[in-house]
């Protein structure tokens, strides 16, 4: 005798959990009117700084 298997009983496969949106952060709180700041993660420390056209870059 073969099992048969309910569909409808299953559980449904759960959902992967949608994250909460990124904060946003003006970069004058980060930089406080420098042009640069160090920042460390884990033991990595890397540089964001503004570049001479006013964009941000991030360097390890």
């Amino acid at each position: 005798m073969s099992e048969h298997i309910d569909a409808e009983r299953l559980a449904p496969a759960s959902a992967p959990k949608e994250e909460a949106p990124a904060e946003v952060i003006c970069s004058d709180t980060i930089l406080k009117g420098n042009h640069e700041v160090l920042i460390q993660h884990g033991e990595t420390i890397y540089r964001l700084r503004i570049t001479q056209n006013g964009k941000l870059i991030l360097c390890k």
